[in-house]
């Protein structure tokens, strides 16, 4: 049976592809495509390494909530605007500041759905600059657009001095609303021009602005710098934006992503494409090692995408209620064929390439 019909097979009534259950069985039996694909954690032991160790954490990223007002295809968030009762309250919020008081966490990576849309979010953002630390928001540029509540958003992040990382998945209108959504390129070319307005993107500003290219199809993004120099030349030359840095990250295999894998008959051909990129020269820099990943409702992952497949630390702190460092450091990373993802080519991270 195909990996395409055996999938929908697994799926609950009423849930979508990429329930997380499919996704598991999708990644983990390799049987159901007919491909024996070498197993992640046999690739690390090959290369040298036992498992992924992590270091002591510099950034807490925060899933904020699942709502958004876009419905992307390659979100691994499966956001939109029907998650309404995923958002982070506000106790949870306060255990993340006190997390960030007493074991001194320097970044703060504020991610969503639109995490401007959970309503304790701007004064989240205060608190976390009030502690001294750098805040990075994870925003999709079309919220600055969507309603008048959100237009002012540019300057609220100027005034908290936020660092803003917003996906552009192309500088043309064609490829970034196919992958996002009718009439999205031109509210971001919008929002960017209104961020460039308070002094975002300008080499001689202290506020950061940079953008986030995801690949529209079943490949590998291409070299970082290359793409950055393109971008800068084509959105200056079109549009008069500037922007800091590009990060080049590359899909995983997981949640509408998957799906698309699925229903396309690619997935065999992407994996094998990750598998042959693997680069072990990749693993020290992983985001993994240095981040706390928590979720809406407060349970704590490796990372991003481990938190989308509910595949938490392998520690007795697994929630912001039981958390302890020491505990958490003597972990190992929890890994799976996704893993593939973010050791192919130069790595990918939320940070773009790793090497």
């Amino acid at each position: 049976m195909g990996v395409k019909q055996r999938s929908k097979t697994l799926k609950r009534d009423g849930n979508k592809l990429s329930d997380t259950l499919v996704q598991l069985n999708v990644l983990n039996d390799a049987d159901r495509i007919g491909e024996d694909f070498i197993r992640f954690e046999q690739s690390l032991i090959n290369s040298g390494y036992e498992n992924i160790t992590p270091i002591y954490p510099e950034i807490l990223q925060i899933n904020i909530g699942k709502l958004c007002n876009q419905t992307c295809a390659h979100c691994h968030v499966d956001a939109g605007p029907d998650r309404k009762e995923e958002n982070m309250n506000k106790e949870t919020l306060e255990q993340c500041l006190d997390l960030i008081r007493k074991y001194g966490i320097s970044t703060v990576d504020i991610t969503g759905g639109a995490p401007e849309m959970n309503p304790h979010f701007r004064w989240f953002v205060e608190s976390c600059k009030s502690l001294g630390c750098h805040v990075m928001d994870r925003c999709n540029l079309t919220i600055i657009e969507a309603h008048e509540k959100y237009g002012d958003l540019p300057q609220f992040f100027a005034d908290n001095k936020v660092e803003v990382v917003s996906s552009l998945p192309y500088f043309t209108a064609t490829r970034t609303d196919s992958q996002r959504g009718d009439g999205v390129f031109e509210a971001s070319i919008s929002a960017l021009k209104k961020l460039n307005a308070v002094g975002y993107g300008n080499p001689d500003s202290e506020l950061t602005l940079n953008l986030v290219y995801n690949p529209s199809g079943a490949f590998l993004p291409g070299n970082q710098s290359e793409l950055e120099l393109e971008f800068k030349r084509q959105l200056k030359r079109k549009y008069d934006i500037e922007f800091n840095n590009l990060f080049a990250i590359t899909n995983l295999p997981i949640s509408r992503f998957l799906d698309y894998l699925i229903e396309s008959e690619n997935y065999t051909q992407y994996m094998t494409e990750l598998i042959e990129a693997y680069n072990p020269a990749t693993i020290d820099g992983l985001m993994c090692r240095n981040t706390i990943s928590v979720s809406w409702d407060g349970y704590i992952y490796d990372c991003d995408f481990n938190q989308m497949l509910d595949l938490k630390v392998d520690s007795k702190s697994k929630h912001l209620n039981d958390f302890d460092m020491d505990d958490f450091l003597n972990r190992k990373v929890v890994i799976n064929q996704h893993c593939y993802g973010c050791t192919a080519g130069s790595g990918s991270s939320c940070g773009g390439n790793v090497t």
